[in-house]
Parts: structure tokens; C-alpha cells; sequence
């Protein structure tokens, strides 16, 4: 089953975006922008109950077959360079269900629809850092309503991302949003990370920040009404507020 937008009880439905491809898969759904070849979004859920970490790594990553070759960001962009493969929706926050189901969602993770290319000290440090521990973070929060999440993310496609190779635009930067209840209440928290380029050399620093969701629509241009029509978001920075640098977890405003 593909993302469910009634998992947390409360209809959220996903963002919207023009034009862009949909494509389901276990636990999660992605919608491209075939001319980048990237992902405009992925919308995920995540039970936290029924997790089953142990599922083994893939070691592969391949193209969608439902989608021309060229619409997908493949295996010549991280060839012989400092680019890691990046998963947009996370392999461990799919591995939940029946065990089967699990098997199948982690398989479907290394999908090249779901990944993105990011430098390696980025991806490889934004695993253990904030970034990676956002959702384990709203997971172990006290009075968490069922272990359930609902998740969108993916990269900032913006005009000026650099080009390599003559194959992709390196996003420079990726969003997140994180739905959950606590104590029967809806709400949600944005998330932004960069990822500094300097031409190819991919030099700089990555950073986390906690967004508005008005800011990533200004950045990303995806339509997120459906989610701020329908949640509460007493925590995230308001209107033009500024984003708010987090360097540790106990930053976070959830």
C-alpha cells in the first residue's frame, strides 16, 4: 500500500505540484519532475510499533521502469565523484507492517525515483545528525498518539542549481515535513537542509533549520494548503519569520 493520507485518522493529503508524475510504492509515493529527473516530492508514513529493523540492506539501486530512462536521475551522475546516492524517504522508516511488507518497502526504497544526489559527507553526516533523527526524535515523544507518523520531504529544485555533467542540477538544498498527533491533537513541524556547493568541487557545510511551511512554498513552489488547512501548527515559525538554526536535538521545538 502506497502512502495513505488517512493513516493518522484525520485525512492529510499530499502536496500538489504542476506537472508532475505520481508513482506508488510500499509505504510511500513520489511525485517526479520529469525534467529535473528528481523527485518534486515523497510522502511516507511510518508506524512505530510494528518496526522491523533488522531487514537487510539492499546493495542495488535501479531505475523505475514505469518511467523513461531520462526522467530519472541514474547511475552515471555518481559515478567516479563525491556523490552519494541520498534517500529522500528513509529506507529505516519503511520497514514496518507484516515482515513481508517490510521486505518489500525496503526493496522499494533504492528505487532511483527515491533518491537524490547529495555530497557525501552530507548524506553520510545528516544520517547521524538532526536531519536523520527527525522523525526518531517525534517518535519517542510523550504522549505520541499510536507510534504513527506521516512524512513529506524531498529536494529544493530550484532555476540556479548547479549543472553537472550535463545529465542533472544538483539540488543545493532539502525539506521536510513531519505530521504526528500528541495527545489526540494534529500537528505538524518543517524542516529545511542545505547543502552548500561550491562548482564541483563540493565544498561547504550542510546546516538544519525549522522552516514555515510558507517558506518552503516560497522555495519550492509545492502547494502544501491541504496540510495547513487542516493542522495546527502552534510550533513552526510563522508567515515571514526567519528559519531557525537546529544543531542539536534539544533545539527542536515539537
Amino acid at each position: 500500500m502506497p502512502y495513505d493520507d488517512s493513516f493518522l485518522a484525520e485525512p492529510v493529503p499530499t502536496p500538489s505540484v504542476d506537472p508532475a508524475t505520481t508513482l506508488d510504492y510500499t509505504h510511500f509515493t513520489v511525485a517526479m519532475n520529469t525534467t529535473r529527473a528528481l523527485a518534486w516530492w515523497v510522502a511516507w508514513n511510518i508506524d512505530g510499533t510494528i518496526l522491523f529493523p533488522e531487514v537487510p540492506r539492499e546493495s542495488d539501486f535501479y531505475p523505475d521502469d514505469r518511467l523513461p530512462m531520462d526522467q530519472q536521475t541514474t547511475e552515471a551522475v555518481y559515478a567516479d565523484n563525491d556523490l552519494d546516492r541520498g534517500h529522500l524517504a528513509r529506507r529505516a522508516d519503511l520497514l514496518w507492517g507484516t515482515y513481508a511488507q517490510a521486505v518489500a518497502a525496503n526493496h522499494d526504497s533504492f528505487c532511483f525515483t527515491n533518491i537524490a544526489p547529495q555530497r557525501d559527507t552530507f548524506n553520510q553526516a545528516s544520517r547521524g545528525g538532526v536531519w536523520g533523527e527527525l522523525e526518531n526524535a517525534v517518535l519517542a515523544l510523550e504522549g505520541l498518539t499510536d507510534r504513527r507518523l506521516s512524512v513529506f520531504g524531498g529536494p529544493v529544485l530550484s532555476k540556479d542549481d548547479p549543472s553537472y555533467r550535463d545529465l542533472v542540477q544538483l539540488p543545493q538544498s532539502f525539506w521536510k515535513i513531519v505530521i504526528y498527533r500528541v495527545d489526540g491533537q494534529l500537528r505538524y513541524r518543517a524542516f529545511l537542509l542545505t547543502q552548500d556547493l561550491d562548482g564541483l568541487d563540493f565544498l561547504g557545510e550542510f546546516a538544519t533549520y525549522q522552516v514555515s511551511v510558507a517558506d518552503l512554498t516560497d522555495r519550492t513552489g509545492i502547494d502544501f494548503a491541504g496540510l495547513t488547512d487542516l493542522v495546527e501548527d502552534t510550533g513552526t515559525p510563522a508567515g515571514t519569520a526567519p528559519p531557525r538554526r537546529i544543531d542539536t536535538l534539544a533545539d527542536l521545538d515539537l
